[in-house]
């Protein structure tokens, strides 16, 4: 039988930061289970009290280098209670958080903490070889590294039990909605990261939505299943607490094996990458009726076909399905999609996969032909209360964002007037409208997501062009079947894979690095002397008898004139 979550039994929280919702639940329910990781269980009042005592820490660390109250708080720490009770003190103490995941190479870590200008680094045990790494790398550079606040268990036992010598904690940093909450990194066609940073007002509209429209509650136990530097994860925290649910940590393997992890821990709501759930179905890990606990399945990340859809319908009968899209750059989730539940899935689009959906009311979009005027296929452009207000270098925002009117064509902001927030934000998403709903069909430039991902192929190409032997390259997106894989085709000396990927690993994060590499003599050139991708992708096509994707090209600039 099916333990449907209810609907919150009070109206959902008036907050106007992401740590006034968590707060709410405090008051709310202090004795609930707010956080279950490893062995490790705590009510929201004791996560609180933690998260309290290491706000103070973090003021503390920020005054001692001469900042005062801390601006932004770069959290080195995965799946672990430093990791969870870490975000929630960066918000108490009025800072966004930057999440720095500790698998990415130390030059990354360090070039985000940098742009960024973090006051203090919160760390845990099992990332210390990456602190230290990032030290090396700062030294090396001779960049300056913040402090870095490693905490152990011990540290944190402490801190959830103060003593009386400890005195009163402080109160929550006033914060306003238009405060940064968390600052996210996406990859970067120069090679280098770009920040998006989102404010609280950009980010709740999108969870009270979520909220209401999947009738989260109080009961719900939902499983945290993505990386901090993946956007998703504030979806996850931040709607469990705000309602007064459980937030459970699976470890790394057990999200590809979800029907134990699921039914052991009583898990009602998750969210699913479609390629990672491939990969549990190809494992026999998602069995028919096999989570009977689940209430809801969310889905994400990329394109989800619908034999993806049924494996999980069959697996947890009693679930509703929803497929979610959203860039970074307009807080998490623009778009949904219900699927149905059990046998009774709703039909794929034209092209093969499910719809997206609809834009919520709170939202406004429209669909841009290649010609800048509204069409029924074309480039998805979004505005309103989610929408960022650009990004930390003004510079990335040239080409992101465009002006449009009914009954004028489209003109792409080009930097030299103010960004307002009448300007759309331009997703690169080129959609079709179909039954009144949306349906992904491609990437308009350069960017892809594989595994929920999202990755700029010019990055890949840049960090591989960097080896001695290589001189030109460009990198893809094979499409296998239910997969997406990245490859690579390069020109200059043959290397070996194992060479390559040994490189690339001290450049890139592990999701970034081709999964092959191909070694042309040349690569072919346009017209313009550049390297011809669609040529590349037409011979990967060829060669793997598989469906390479290439890029399409955006909206073009001639037509913003």
């Amino acid at each position: 039988m099916t333990s449907a979550a209810p609907s919150p039994t009070t109206p959902y929280p008036p907050a106007s930061t992401l740590f006034g919702l968590f707060a709410a639940s405090v008051e709310r329910y202090p004795e609930r289970i707010a956080l279950e990781v490893r062995d490790e269980v705590l009510t929201y009042a004791e996560l609180d009290r933690l998260a309290a005592g290491l706000a103070q820490r973090l003021t503390a660390a920020a005054t001692e280098r001469g900042t005062g109250r801390p601006a932004k708080v770069g959290l080195l720490a995965a799946r672990s209670l430093t990791a969870y009770a870490g975000y929630l003190a960066a918000l108490r103490a009025g800072a966004a958080v930057v999440p720095l995941n500790p698998s990415f190479p130390a030059s990354r870590i360090l070039a985000i903490a940098a742009t960024t200008d973090l006051d203090v680094i919160v760390t845990d045990e099992d990332s210390a070889r990456a602190a230290q790494l990032l030290a090396a790398q700062a030294a090396e550079d001779g960049t300056p590294l913040p402090p870095v606040l490693a905490l152990t268990p011990a540290e944190l036992t402490r801190l959830r039990t103060p003593g009386p010598e400890d005195g009163p904690r402080s109160p929550a940093a006033p914060t306003s909605a238009q405060d940064i909450a968390y600052v996210l990194y996406t990859s970067g066609s120069t090679g280098r990261p770009r920040g998006v940073p989102i404010r609280h007002a950009n980010v709740l509209p999108t969870l009270r939505w979520l909220v209401e429209e999947h009738g989260f509650g109080p009961e719900d136990r939902l499983s945290q299943n993505v990386e901090l530097s993946f956007d998703v994860a504030v979806l996850e925290l931040f709607t469990t607490w705000s309602i007064g649910a459980a937030l459970v940590i699976p470890r790394p393997n057990d999200v590809v094996r979800p029907s134990a992890f699921v039914s052991a821990k009583r898990i009602t709501r998750w969210f699913c990458v479609p390629s990672v759930g491939s990969i549990a179905a190809r494992t026999n890990a998602l069995v028919p009726d096999s989570m009977p606990t689940m209430a809801g399945v969310m889905f994400g990340g990329e394109r989800l076909l619908s034999e993806q859809a049924e494996q999980w319908a069959a697996a947890a009968p009693g679930a509703r399905l929803w497929n979610l899209y959203g860039p970074t750059e307009v807080a998490i989730v623009s778009t949904a999609h219900e699927l149905g539940s059990g046998s009774s899935l709703r039909p794929a689009g034209s092209n093969g996969t499910l719809p997206i959906g609809r834009v919520p009311d709170h939202l406004e979009h429209v669909v841009l032909d290649d010609a800048g005027e509204p069409a029924e296929t074309g480039e998805l452009c979004l505005r309103g209360s989610q929408r960022f207000d650009g990004y930390l270098d003004p510079a990335d925002d040239i080409g992101r964002f465009l002006a449009w009117r009914p009954g004028e064509r489209a003109v792409i902001h080009d930097g030299s007037a103010p960004l307002t927030r009448d300007h759309w934000y331009r997703t690169g998403d080129r959609v079709r409208v179909e039954d009144g709903a949306l349906v992904f069909l491609s990437r308009l430039d350069h960017q892809v997501k594989v595994r929920g991902q999202r990755i700029e192929l010019g990055d890949v190409d840049a960090a591989l062009a960097r080896h001695p032997a290589v001189r030109d390259a460009v990198a893809l997106v094979r499409e296998t079947g239910e997969d997406s894989v990245l490859v690579a085709y390069y020109s200059g000396e043959p290397t070996t894979a194992a060479e390559l990927t040994t490189f690339l690993r001290r450049l890139v994060p592990v999701y970034m690095i081709p999964g092959s590499f191909t070694h042309l003599a040349e690569l072919p050139l346009n017209t313009n002397g550049k390297v011809d991708r669609a040529a590349v992708a037409a011979h990967d096509r060829e060669a793997a008898g598989t469906t390479a994707r290439p890029a399409t090209p955006p909206l073009r600039e001639s037509s913003a004139q």
